[in-house]
């Protein structure tokens, strides 16, 4: 029997919540889709037992757990300098940097580790990277770059940049994400719209006061927009407020809605109700929330970041980005105009995204990695 060892540790950290998603849904895919011979087991850090039975019960079918002696933190300093060998050796799958990258001979052993690499954040917008420093980002690839037998990436876009940075030649693989399947709008629907108090008519926006996620422009566009503009999720960045945001750009604060975080049925919900889904970031790895609205028949007006670009294909109206606020807020305010005002665009975006949506899937993403672990 052959083992998959995947480092599902972020699964359980609440402060790398798109990740632990990523991981949670690759995982689970990975374990549905795992060849005959094959099962997978997760590597951990060491925590309580509580949490080693959620992990095992948001992973049915996973076939036991490597628990580390070191704690979440300890362990991501141990990886980050090389002092640790591969749990177990064998095949290990990493969806992010940390994972336990060390010098092997792959032919004498047998082991393997891929990682997965996000985005060149590190180099391209070291400032606007929370979590883990970029230099923490940047060491691991650069660890990467010596002992990775593969490295997973979600776009063309991410390989092309990164290739300016790390040479892993031929050893990048491109397989993207995808919806989650618990991204389902709930049979209690109405209830739900009736507490989060929405308007009929709303744009929506899941972005924040991060600068790249160019929330601000965003705000200065729809104060020319006679739309409500909804917020999902933490709008705030430093010591930049929401508050203060909307103040600077002169949109009318009744127009301006933040929800908070949501759980996967009120997200639905909201993405489902929305008339437009705004998706202005300055840069991306991959373009989720854009494949969330587009499952959700969502016209998506999108900024013409590469990788969002590539996601999106010709299922969002591309906005060009610009450095300048006040020239990307009109153009923003344009597009979101353009699907709003004409019925034909919306229907056509709207047709056209929910073609796009299944494009993607973690079955498929899954057996990708099965491919790749083989074909190496």
């Amino acid at each position: 029997m052959t083992t998959l060892r995947v480092v599902i540790d972020g699964i359980l950290d609440p402060s790398t919540r798109g990740l632990a998603r990523y991981t949670e849904d690759l995982t689970r895919a990975l374990i549905a889709t795992a060849p005959s011979s094959c099962v997978v087991e997760g590597i951990v850090s060491a925590s309580p037992d509580d949490e080693y039975r959620e992990l095992e019960r948001r992973l049915p079918g996973l076939s036991g757990l490597f628990k580390s002696v070191l704690a979440r933190r300890e362990m991501a300093a141990v990886w980050q300098h090389g002092f640790t060998v591969s749990p177990n050796g064998g095949m290990i799958h990493a969806p992010s940097l940390l994972a336990p990258l060390r010098k092997h001979d792959r032919a004498l052993t047998g082991d393997q580790t891929i990682v997965t690499i996000h985005d060149a954040l590190p180099w391209t917008s070291p400032d606007t990277i929370s979590g883990r420093s970029a230099g923490w980002h940047q060491s691991m690839i650069k660890r990467a770059e010596r002992y990775a037998d593969a490295v997973v990436v979600p776009t063309h876009a991410v390989a092309a940049a990164l290739a300016e940075h790390a040479d892993f030649g031929d050893r990048v693989r491109v397989i993207g994400g995808a919806v989650s399947p618990g991204l389902i709008v709930p049979a209690d629907a109405d209830e739900r719209l009736a507490r989060l108090e929405l308007p009929e008519h709303f744009v929506l926006t899941l972005a924040g006061l991060n600068p790249r996620k160019a929330l601000r422009p965003l705000l200065t566009a729809m104060a020319g927009v006679e739309v409500p503009l909804v917020i999902v999720g933490d709008p705030s960045w430093g010591d930049d407020t929401l508050e203060r945001a909307v103040a600077d750009t002169g949109i009318p604060v009744e127009r301006v809605i933040s929800l908070g975080a949501l759980d996967d049925a009120d997200l639905a919900l909201v993405y489902s109700r929305a008339r437009v889904f705004v998706n202005a970031s300055r840069e991306e790895g991959f373009g989720l929330a854009s494949l969330e609205a587009f499952a959700f028949g969502t016209p998506v007006v999108s900024s013409d970041a590469p990788a969002l670009a590539e996601v999106a294909a010709d299922a969002a109206h591309l906005v060009e980005r610009s450095a300048d606020d006040a020239v990307y807020a009109e153009r923003l305010r344009e597009g979101v105009l353009h699907v709003l005002l004409d019925a034909e665009v919306a229907q056509r975006l709207s047709t056209a995204g929910a073609d796009r949506s299944r494009a993607y899937s973690w079955r498929d993403a899954a057996e990708k990695v099965w491919q790749l672990h083989a074909d190496i």
